[in-house]
């Protein structure tokens, strides 16, 4: 593997920790690229790369993204985040959880874990066992915590109702057109609260099936994964992997408005010009799919100073991320700027970069 310094994606990370351990079999990457404003707080991603570089890619873009995050919920905290290659069809074993929490505590809570894509509540119980400085554990009632895909779609959608009223002047969901990109606990979160306030629903999936379901459930129509994207429709709202707004992908978009959960929508920086060229309000997705680290992140804040976290207190911080959005659009559209990059600026403000 190239050294990472070297890396397009790498931005000053503070930190790019390799773990290696024979024993279990884990092999994992812990990326920190800043821990201006606290401890990094990220996620881990459990999932099969061809090449390692795709790991380093992912660790290296996830991590900034988790700063920028963090910084714009007004959280305490600053950005990290790991990946755990796996082999194809492998799951991770307890063995390995044990050995990753043990990456984790000798980093002395410079890094704090949570779930991600491949990972469970019950994988960070596992990894609790052998580190203090994890987060998303079993909530109970009332109370922070727990898997943070439903508060994630509680805040995409705000952000969706936002940009709705923004860019197509409604402050209704009745009938606005949505296309949503996979099915999974943000997805089809999304897609349930877009159903309750009569949106109409094009649902694509890897997983046919799951998408076939939720359509019958919702009243909803499906598409092929490789449809989606160039669908009519008023909403594009990508929930699955990132970088698929690339030049090609781009040029099939045919809405008003992107605004989902992915993390790293835009393949490289420049695409989010595209988008601005094109007219379509483009809601940056670090600051759209913030639900879920405001979660986890208070739970894990109140529990480290000995005190309880509400659930309420939860939606009422979630419940600014629309103002947080429409700050940015009106920043974009007074200087000429897309929005990712005025999300950018104002991200790298709060971390110190600016």
């Amino acid at each position: 593997m190239t050294a990472f310094w070297t890396e397009a994606d790498f931005d000053h990370h503070e930190m790019v920790h390799f773990v290696d351990d024979r024993k279990s079999g884990l092999k994992a990457i812990i990326a920190l690229h800043s821990t201006h404003c606290g401890p990094g707080a990220g996620g881990t991603r459990f999932w099969h790369y061809p090449e390692p570089a795709g790991a380093m890619r992912d660790a290296l873009r996830l991590s900034r993204g988790m700063s920028y995050k963090n910084a714009m919920a007004g959280l305490p905290m600053g950005g990290g985040k790991a990946v755990v290659l796996l082999q194809e069809g492998q799951r991770q074993t307890l063995e390995m959880l044990a050995a990753f929490g043990e990456a984790v505590e000798s980093l002395g809570g410079r890094y704090v874990t949570a779930e991600d894509v491949g990972a469970s509540v019950a994988d960070m119980v596992t990894i609790s066992h052998h580190t203090q400085h994890v987060c998303g554990l079993p909530a109970q009632e009332g109370a922070a915590g727990g898997d943070p895909g439903p508060y994630t779609a509680y805040g995409i959608y705000l952000g969706i109702k936002a940009a709705v009223q923004h860019k197509l002047g409604t402050d209704s969901m009745k009938d606005v057109r949505l296309s949503l990109q996979g099915c999974g606990s943000v997805g089809g979160g999304v897609a349930r609260l877009a159903a309750a306030d009569g949106a109409k629903l094009t649902l694509a999936d890897i997983n046919e099936a799951k998408a076939a379901a939720l359509a019958q459930e919702l009243g909803g129509e499906t598409a092929p994964v490789d449809a989606i994207m160039g669908m009519e429709c008023d909403v594009f709202s990508p929930n699955a992997l990132g970088a698929i707004l690339d030049t090609d992908g781009i040029a099939k978009l045919d809405c008003a408005i992107v605004a989902g959960g992915a993390n790293n929508q835009l393949k490289r920086p420049e695409h989010g010009a595209l988008l601005a060229a094109r007219d379509i309000l483009y809601a940056p997705d670090y600051v759209i799919n913030g639900g879920g680290i405001i979660n986890v992140a208070l739970e894990y804040l109140a529990r480290r100073d000995g005190q309880t976290c509400s659930s309420e207190e939860v939606r009422e911080r979630i419940g600014m991320i629309p103002e947080r959005l429409r700050s940015i659009w009106h920043e974009s559209e007074e200087s000429g700027q897309s929005a990712d990059i005025v999300a950018d600026q104002m991200a790298r403000k709060l971390i110190g970069r600016g």
